[in-house]
């Protein structure tokens, strides 16, 4: 008996892409809530289920927002920082994924791994609602003011990625090496 993968999640994963501009409409906080809901039935290692989901108000942005420009401006002056100011508040909703540390080297990867598997299918199901992420790890998420900011102990969690969520102004194109290029087959 032959078995096919479902063609509706098979164009879901290939027609999902990385937003960069948005729409000024914020998707519904009970849509950020569902793809929250699948995201925790991501795979993961024993079960540590490590990954937190930091749904970002108002003050909280406006305070990343001003961090970004005040960093900014240091290295390139005023006018570059109003511009990056402009356009991170132009983001309509942010979430930020963190991570439980492990001392063990096996299971912090294996518990990032997982968390990187809870961001797809996170993505995953805003897009097939037709909200867009940007999944970010921008130097501002290693910063300690911004942990302070977002309230994340650096001893007991990790930023896995600072995510940007809208729906979009635009959807880019783009290409991905053929399957033969990307797959080793062992006798």
């Amino acid at each position: 008996m032959s078995q096919t993968i479902s063609p509706a999640i098979a164009d879901l994963i290939r027609t999902r892409r990385t937003i960069h501009s948005f729409k000024p409409e914020q998707p519904a906080a009970e849509l950020i809530e569902q793809a929250i809901e699948l995201a925790r039935w991501a795979p993961n290692h024993r079960l540590t289920e490590p990954w937190r989901f930091h749904v970002l108000g108002p003050q909280t942005i406006a305070a990343i927002v001003e961090l970004n420009a005040q960093i900014t401006a240091a290295k390139g002056g005023a006018e570059a920082a109003n511009k990056k100011r402009q356009q991170w508040a132009s983001v309509p909703s942010w979430v930020l994924v963190t991570c439980a540390r492990n001392v063990d080297e096996i299971l912090h990867h294996e518990d990032y791994a997982a968390c990187c598997c809870a961001i797809q299918n996170f993505t995953i199901g805003l897009w097939s609602a037709g909200v867009g992420v940007k999944w970010t790890t921008a130097k501002i998420t290693r910063d300690p003011e911004f942990l302070k900011i977002v309230g994340v102990n650096p001893d007991e969690r990790m930023v896995v990625g600072m995510l940007w969520l809208g729906y979009p102004q635009e959807i880019p194109l783009q290409a991905r090496k053929s399957v033969d290029e990307i797959t080793v087959r062992l006798p």
